[in-house]
């Protein structure tokens, strides 16, 4: 059975399985987006941009946990990964609710990071044990489909229950959505990770996988390319609430223009999943991120014209274009990264997606963290990653197509 007949004979309850496990990352994201200003009000934080450290709190949880869940995914199983990291993430979201202090907030977020991890590392291990190369990224694009309604509507349902309740509600949410996801993996899913296929959880079976993916130089080089990138729009993530809803004054509208804005990736994710079989993956990546660096380098001099407060409507254009480049580059850039790896799915996905969560973490809150009122910050990071992350792709020149 050749890659293409593979992917369409998936079942398309396991994509959307996936698909939700995948989501909870985005979930615990996105609903809080428009909460930001009320919990720094309730919670004393002095500095506006201090907030951000609730979306990047969860970046640093995120990161922890995918280093932990590979290996623990690769030795005793895919499912039981999934059902300690949503235990963990359930309790993260107990300790928000009950927050009475940011700090204790921010440490209910790194737990919530933690758990999720579980999903993203579990999920693509899944999707790797059935699946590989084109047929891998087909089925990764159809995900995405489904996944990137997250980020989506996400912010439309925070937005909903501010209207009616108090913002740790949104918390509440959360709990019973993770607690739905692990009741339809235990019923629906079975184990994909075979018991003779499975490595003991040791240390130096863990740092041979390390020292073998971070050498590897295809995975290398995607997983700092898609860190780079991804970290640009962690940047966007942390200032979104600041840009849309304040320096633009949108309000309750901003979790429209966020979920507008977020189509793009999934319609990107569409597209990729027709066109990766016509053109490969290497080519899609090293076009999406000349259009985007093209993009900024005419955005950014607009920008600097209107002192960083150009129209909403050029703003929304540009921001299509860059998320719409965003959606073919993900899901491409996993997959190659991964590629090489099959053999050790679980370990490589840890130290691959910890690679880029840490890369992207940190450059995302050190844009976040300039927000002056202007967007200059924001497109200055998309110039300056974009430009880094292409160069770097280009560099493993074409003798490293899948």
């Amino acid at each position: 059975m050749n890659e293409q007949e593979q992917a369409e004979k998936i079942p398309l309850s396991f994509i959307a399985l996936m698909a939700v496990l995948m989501s909870l990352t985005a979930i615990s994201i996105d609903a809080m987006l428009p909460a930001l200003g009320q919990i720094g009000e309730d919670l004393a934080v002095q500095n506006p941009n201090d907030v951000q450290l609730v979306i990047s709190s969860l970046f640093v949880g995120l990161a922890i946990g995918i280093l932990f869940f590979g290996p623990f995914a690769d030795s005793f199983g895919r499912k039981k990964a999934i059902y300690l990291g949503i235990s963990i993430f359930l309790f993260g979201c107990i300790a928000s609710i009950f927050s009475n202090s940011f700090e204790i907030m921010l440490l209910g977020r790194v737990l919530q990071g933690f758990g999720t991890a579980s999903c993203r590392i579990a999920t693509m291990c899944m999707i790797r044990d059935k699946f590989e190369g084109n047929a891998m990224a087909r089925i990764m694009s159809f995900i995405m489909i489904i996944f990137i309604l997250s980020p989506a509507l996400a912010p439309s349902l925070g937005q909903v229950i501010l209207l009616f309740a108090h913002w740790r509600v949104i918390f509440i949410v959360m709990f019973f959505i993770g607690i739905s996801s692990v009741a339809w993996l235990a019923i629906r899913q079975e184990e994909t990770l075979k018991p003779e296929n499975r490595h003991p959880f040791k240390i130096r079976p863990i740092l041979h996988a390390v020292h073998e993916t971070v050498n590897n130089k295809i995975s290398r080089g995607y997983t700092i390319a898609s860190g780079i990138i991804f970290g640009a729009f962690v940047g966007y993530l942390n200032s979104a609430q600041q840009i849309l809803q304040e320096q633009y004054a949108l309000g309750g509208a901003f979790a429209v223009v966020f979920g507008f804005l977020a189509l793009a990736l999934g319609i990107a994710s569409f597209a990729n999943s027709r066109w990766v079989y016509k053109y490969g993956m290497e080519k899609i990546c090293h076009t999406s991120l000349l259009v985007m660096v093209g993009a900024t380098t005419i955005f950014l001099p607009i920008s600097l014209f209107f002192n960083g407060n150009p129209p909403l409507i050029l703003l929304i254009i540009y921001l299509l274009i860059v998320f719409f480049c965003c959606g073919l580059l993900f899901g491409n850039f996993n997959t190659m990264a991964i590629h090489p790896l099959g053999h050790i799915a679980g370990a490589a996905s840890s130290v691959i997606g910890c690679i880029q969560t840490l890369l992207s973490a940190s450059l995302g809150a050190t844009i976040g963290y300039l927000y002056n009122g202007t967007i200059n910050p924001l497109i200055i990071g998309f110039f300056i990653l974009g430009i880094w992350s292409f160069l770097l792709v280009s560099r493993l020149g074409k003798s490293q197509q899948i």
